[in-house]
């Protein structure tokens, strides 16, 4: 079996190193994991399921 040989800047399965640190830096600087996901929640829905579910409960439990 032949050693393949590894270019610099790459890793054994060839992801090229400088290019995943720029990409991690830009969505640090622009915050886009949490904004992304944030900018998707509806807040009252959210709530509003959470205090059926809650109202399920409690009538579950008093049966």
């Amino acid at each position: 079996m032949a050693k393949q040989q590894q270019q610099p800047n790459k890793t054994a399965a060839g992801t090229n190193i400088q290019e995943v640190r720029q990409q991690n830096a830009q969505s640090a600087q622009a915050g886009q994991f949490g904004t992304e996901f944030a900018a998707e929640t509806n807040v009252q829905q959210v709530k509003q399921q959470n205090a059926q579910a809650e109202s399920r409960k409690t009538q579950n439990s008093s049966k």
